[in-house]
Formats: structure tokens, sequence, C-alpha cells
């Protein structure tokens, strides 16, 4: 297996990837030219945040995006995961693990970070029992939104 970061190179797949995770998981259908434009500009704004990528016999078995939210009360970054997808043929491989602690590694180059955040969908007792596994808990806070 081989963790790196995503490139241009990555784009298809991520966008596959994505409008797979939507699907799964919302049962949503996003729209391909939007997604397509939103995970480009992140591959081209590093400082926006990045893709990690998983290889396997090299192919791309999962990804996830990270994007950064500055703290005042830290003066340091958390490190927001988002877009989580492992290829169903390839969970419950590691995958995910080894995903997350180059994450982890991402953010001691630079510097560290506040935390490591994501949300989960409530019914997703499976990812919610990996990050549990990982050492992440649930958090304090709920979230609201306005569109």
């Amino acid at each position: 297996m081989n963790i790196r970061k995503g490139s241009l190179n990555d784009l298809t797949a991520l966008v596959a990837f994505n409008q797979a995770m939507a699907l799964e998981t919302e049962d949503l259908q996003l729209d391909h030219d939007t997604l397509t434009r939103g995970v480009a500009t992140l591959l081209q704004g590093p400082e926006k945040g990045f893709y990690l990528v998983a290889e396997v016999d090299g192919e791309i078995a999962g990804s996830l995006m990270v994007t950064f939210e500055w703290s005042d009360w830290r003066a340091n970054d958390y490190f927001w995961i988002q877009s989580v997808y492992i290829r169903p043929q390839n969970r419950r491989q590691g995958i995910y693990t080894k995903l997350y602690q180059a994450v982890k590694d991402a953010a001691n180059e630079q510097g560290g970070a506040a935390s490591f955040r994501l949300y989960v969908e409530k019914e997703n007792t499976k990812a919610q029992q990996t990050y549990q596994a990982l050492g992440m808990h649930e958090c304090y806070y709920l979230m609201y939104e306005e569109k």
C-alpha cells in the first residue's frame, strides 16, 4: 500500500469517490461539474487543504480530504478530515488507519495541529467504531447550518 498526497492526476478518481460516498451515505447525487471544480480547486490550492490517496496494487483504493480551520484559542489549525471514501472491496483492510496516520504525520511536518476533527453521519456506526478505535471521541459541540 502506498499513501501519498493527491494531485490533479487523481481528479477523476477523487470525483468518482466523492460521488460514490455522497450516494452511499446520504442518497445524494452531486452535480458532476460543481464537484469537479471543487476537487480541482483544492488540488490546486494547498492553502485550503489537501487530499491523501491510498494505492493498492497501483490503483486508488481510498482517499480523504483535509481542510484547515484556524483556532485563535490554540494559535494553530484544526485538521478537518472530510470526504473519506474506501472502495467497498478494500474496506476493513486498515486503509483508513494508514490514511489517518498520514494526516497526523502531515500535521507534525507543519508544526502540529490543534486537533483532528471530522463529522460522520449519525447512522454510520461502522465508521464511528473505526474512529473511536483510533482514539477519536465524540465532541462536545453540535453542528448547525444555514443554506
